[in-house]
C-alpha cells in the first residue's frame, strides 16, 4: 500500500467514524462516547498525514506511533458502545476490523522504518 492509498484509507475511516458518532443517541452517554471516538478515530489520519511531512526519520516514526496509539484507543470506544448496548455490536464490526487493519499497517510501517534506520 502506498502513501496515497493509506491517506485515502485513513480519511475514509475518519468519515465512517463521523457517521457512527452521528448515529449515537443524543444523550449524555452518547455524547461522551461519541466525543472520545470522534477525537481518536479522526486523529489517525491527521497524524499519518503529519508523519508524511516529518522533518526526520525519528519524527516520522514518533508521529506514526501516535497514530498507532490513537488507533488502539479507537478500538476501545466501539467495544464500550457494543458491550453497553448503546448500539448493536454487529453495526460496529466492520469499523473495528478496519481499525485493526490500520493498526497492523502502521505497526509494520514503524517496524520497517526502524529497521532501515
Amino acid at each position: 500500500m502506498d502513501q496515497e492509498e493509506l491517506k485515502q484509507r485513513t480519511k475514509t475511516f475518519s468519515i465512517r467514524v463521523i457517521r457512527l458518532v452521528s448515529a449515537l443517541p443524543k444523550d449524555r452517554v452518547g455524547d461522551v462516547l461519541g466525543r472520545q471516538l470522534l477525537k481518536s478515530g479522526t486523529s489517525i489520519g491527521a497524524n499519518y498525514r503529519e508523519a508524511l511531512r516529518a522533518s526526520s526519520r525519528r519524527h516520522f516514526v514518533t508521529t506514526l506511533e501516535i497514530a498507532q496509539r490513537e488507533a488502539e484507543e479507537t478500538l476501545y470506544w466501539p467495544e464500550l458502545i457494543a458491550e453497553s448496548q448503546v448500539l448493536a455490536a454487529k453495526r460496529l464490526v466492520d469499523l473495528q476490523r478496519e481499525c485493526n487493519e490500520l493498526i497492523a499497517i502502521l505497526t509494520q510501517t514503524i517496524r520497517t522504518t526502524k529497521k532501515t534506520s
